[in-house]
């Protein structure tokens, strides 16, 4: 017999579009998907949501997939996050009332039990930040300085979990692991508060990423928000990868620093309200080019100059592994500012 859930679950999928347009208003319909950009019906495209069933009959409707951060599920879980309910049973009855089914008495003989938060909510990753513990000695330590990555002074942002969920895609392996350790760094808003985390799995002993067919994946509210490192200031960098930004403070440890996490991302960071200059350390692709257009564009109202940083290679932390501190350096001196230059550049 079926379950209420599984019965109100499969109405919902039939009536999938009217769903979306309820509960992901911001979206919009392209073929046979519905493309928002994230379960907090955020605009974009990252989230989408399948309206009717594949000819071959694997995908399934009702079904969504954030191509960012990799959470899916159904579109209870949508109803769940878009109503912030806290029950099973306060789910059903929101969905219920949007399918115009009765609503049922509460049990008299079970009690409503308060549910635990739904992946990829600001609670989850509030609840996962709490669980971590300090990097030094761990294998995210490890993992960094195989990347040259050694100086981690104010990367409070980073924390270390050893045990952390791994949620197998379709493009795993049937037999994946389903916990690896997992460097765990803090996506926050602008007056610090946690808005989410962005998880990196790692091999056991941290010498590389853990063989999984998504190693890096965030979950919560991610925009206009990022992984900051140091206070902020009146001048600043940002950019896609947390990597690259901690290359960068390796040979520039006192200037405060953002990863956006995704090009995109980076493209909506919120502007500090101090700030006058931001270095953008983009990524030598398509996407980082378009990142760097954006925010030049929605930076100079603001009074702020944005002035790009160029990596030789793909990347700054390809230019640290490669070509060493030393040289990274005289790379950078030719781009910042002299002033700059002069009070946050180590000397060769």
């Amino acid at each position: 017999m079926q379950s209420p859930a599984t019965i109100i679950a499969e109405r919902l999928a039939e009536n999938a579009e009217s769903v979306c347009r309820r509960y992901l208003s911001n979206g919009h319909r392209e073929g046979r998907y519905w493309l928002v950009g994230d379960v907090h019906n955020t605009p974009g495209r990252s989230l989408y949501v399948r309206l009717a069933a594949s000819p071959d009959g694997r995908g399934q409707a009702g079904k969504w997939t954030d191509a960012q951060s990799g959470d899916h599920g159904d579109l209870l879980d949508i109803i769940a996050i878009a109503r912030n309910c806290r029950t099973m049973r306060e789910t059903l009855d929101e969905a219920r009332h949007f399918l115009r089914l009765p609503i049922p008495p509460p049990s008299e003989d079970k009690p409503v039990r308060r549910s635990k938060a739904p992946t990829g909510t600001r609670q989850a990753a509030q609840r996962l930040w709490a669980a971590a513990k300090p990097v030094a000695g761990s294998p995210v330590a490890a993992y960094l300085a195989f990347r040259q990555i050694i100086d981690l002074t104010g990367c409070e942002a980073l924390r270390f979990h050893g045990n952390c969920w791994y949620r197998a895609s379709k493009d795993d392996a049937h037999d994946t692991c389903p916990a690896w350790p997992a460097m765990i760094s803090a996506v926050t808003a602008l007056d610090g508060s946690l808005t989410g985390v962005h998880r990196t799995w790692l091999e056991p002993g941290g010498s590389d990423k853990a063989p999984v067919a998504y190693p890096r994946r965030a979950m919560g509210y991610l925009l206009g928000h990022g992984v900051r490192f140091g206070p902020g200031g009146p001048v600043m960098m940002a950019g896609e990868g947390i990597e690259t930004m901690l290359s960068l403070r390796q040979v520039m440890p006192l200037m405060p620093a953002i990863a956006g996490l995704s090009a995109a991302h980076l493209a909506a960071i919120l502007f500090p309200a101090m700030l006058r200059r931001l270095y953008v350390a983009r990524d030598d692709d398509p996407a980082g080019a378009g990142a760097l257009k954006t925010l030049t564009e929605r930076a100079i109202p603001a009074g702020i100059e944005v002035v790009p940083l160029e990596p030789r290679l793909g990347d700054f932390n390809d230019d640290l592994t490669t070509f060493g501190r030393e040289r990274l350096i005289a790379r950078l001196r030719d781009q910042l500012r002299t002033e700059d230059a002069g009070q946050f550049l180590m000397q060769e």
